[in-house]
């Protein structure tokens, strides 16, 4: 169906209670619905697009028209036009019936919601708390509402985990402090014998409240904390960021910085791709390979450094084009070391699959199947991995001027995932070579105009969509961020995917995902 079909199947479905119907661009469509047409419209959507909840959020509007503002966000994968269904709540009882228990996806944004927002999703099947966590934040005190002036009141209280009883059942808690250097976050293991029979994930331990912190900046400022929501996609993040405010302020981005953006891109998805590899040999104790995937991610970061002077790419992204030339000396950089990777990535390949010691141990570990994939709303690499073909470069330019393939794996295991990611880094060193051969002339960056509005940006990081949805207001100042990193979506597959597994086999299982700790948590 295309745009039209769709939102004539909607004005026939939910009638008067569709108020307003508004686009920005030809990818963004506001659907502004009266509250008893909130929950049906998204159901409609969901079911019709096979979309999971992208995003769900609320906008405080209080102090200026006297209610708070819902948007829940759905995606038609066909033509990648993206769906919001819009609602105003009273500011004096902000309560909705929740969807949670007909999409699973809106859960964490719901109970997210409740805790920074107090808005209440009525009926949602866990109330507790993401982020904010009860033992150290008083209840009553809402970090995202404007009129917060910090922690009020002294009422606390304690996380329940969700007990397994039962003969022979025993609990392992692990973390949140690991080890390894890794982020923090609890994993709370039920197991009958040595079979994982539950795990339950608790994060928000590394909450700094980036959303509240980019209110009141400016584009330009904003920009900089962007990078550093999760510093191993500091591309993908401030690309997104970027792109919404470049959206709202009508700026047309040189085709030349988008070629440059999307090597970036694809320069941190090799190293990353590089450093998980390596960390999946090594939590099966096969460190040869594991050397070999460090000295790869190395070296594309020194590459990394020598375009643009740091190591993670920071910098790379700027508002209206790009912060570096690509001048001939560091496409011979990006050359060499496409030449150099295409190598290691051979040898690597032919250490890991010809050792039947390491297939024994990731074959068939920690499988996320297509139907629980699908059920949980599963972006990125991940859902790839597990059947779904879900991935926002196919429609975007340049990738679609190069044949861009989509990697796809079937069974949804750590071997599916780890196959994913050396079909992903061939498919990255290819497209480098491609765009750096054809890379148009002209400038790198473009003015940006200081206008006010809102619109989403969408950027489809190593992980997975990064989605920055930016509200800038007078002085080109941001009155509302929300962001949604991929892990938000990911991390409660990974409970699913261990059920049956041995808790020894959790580390390889948790690296063959590699999710974010601060991403998720922001």
């Amino acid at each position: 169906m295309n745009q039209e079909e769709i939102l004539n199947q909607i004005k026939q479905k939910i009638g008067s209670g569709l108020n307003k119907v508004s686009q920005i661009g030809s990818d963004e469509v506001y659907l502004e619905v009266e509250a008893q047409s909130f929950k049906p419209l998204c159901l409609f959507l969901h079911r019709t697009f096979s979309s999971p909840v992208m995003a769900f959020f609320a906008c405080d509007e209080r102090k200026t028209q006297g209610h708070f503002e819902l948007y829940c966000t759905f995606v038609n994968q066909a033509d990648k036009t993206w769906y919001f269904v819009q609602m105003q709540l009273s500011g004096e009882n902000a309560e909705f019936d929740t969807i949670a228990n007909d999409i699973y996806s809106a859960n964490l944004f719901e109970r997210e919601m409740k805790e920074q927002f107090g808005v209440d999703p009525i009926g949602n099947p866990d109330a507790r708390r993401l982020a904010l966590h009860d033992e150290v934040w008083p209840q009553g005190s809402f970090p995202l509402r404007k009129d917060f002036k910090g922690l009020e009141g002294k009422t606390y209280a304690d996380y329940i985990f969700d007990k397994v009883e039962g003969e022979g059942i025993f609990e392992v808690p692990v973390g949140p402090v690991h080890a390894g250097i890794i982020g923090p976050g609890h994993f709370h293991f039920s197991a009958a014998g040595e079979p994982i029979i539950n795990l339950e994930i608790r994060l928000g331990y590394s909450h700094r409240g980036v959303e509240k912190l980019m209110e009141g900046k400016t584009s330009a400022e904003a920009l900089v904390f962007s990078e550093r929501v999760a510093g191993d996609s500091a591309v993908a993040h401030s690309w997104a960021f970027c792109q919404a405010v470049e959206k709202i302020c009508g700026t047309k981005v040189p085709p030349r910085a988008l070629y440059i953006r999307s090597i970036c891109l694809e320069l941190e998805r090799l190293y990353n791709h590089a450093s998980t590899i390596g960390g999946i040999a090594l939590d099966v104790g096969f460190s040869f390979p594991a050397a070999l995937a460090t000295i790869i991610k190395e070296n594309v970061q020194v590459a990394a450094e020598q375009l643009c002077g740091s190591r993670f790419l920071r910098g790379s992204i700027k508002l209206g084009g790009v912060g570096f030339e690509m001048d001939a000396s560091k496409e011979l950089v990006l050359k060499v070391l496409a030449e150099k990777t295409v190598k290691d990535l051979a040898d690597l390949k032919s250490m890991l699959f010809g050792s039947v010691a390491f297939l024994d141990r990731v074959e068939t570990t920690g499988t996320l199947w297509k139907k629980t994939a699908e059920d949980l709303g599963v972006v990125g690499l991940v859902a790839r991995s597990s059947g779904l073909s879900i991935d926002f470069r196919d429609k975007t330019f340049p990738y679609q001027d190069f044949g861009f393939k989509v990697i796809k794996e079937q069974t949804g295991d750590v071997l599916a995932r780890l196959k994913s990611r050396f079909k992903e880094m061939e498919e990255s060193l290819r497209l480098i070579k491609e765009m750096l051969a054809h890379l148009p002339q002209g400038e790198i960056i473009s003015a940006v105009a200081q206008k006010i509005g809102f619109s989403l940006g969408v950027v489809e990081g190593w992980r997975g969509p990064v989605l920055y949805w930016i509200k800038l207001e007078h002085d080109h100042r941001l009155e509302r961020a929300k962001i949604v990193d991929p892990s938000f979506h990911n991390w409660p597959s990974l409970g699913y995917s261990v059920i049956g597994d041995i808790i020894p086999d959790f580390p390889v299982c948790n690296k063959s995902f590699d999710l974010a700790y601060a991403g998720n948590d922001l």
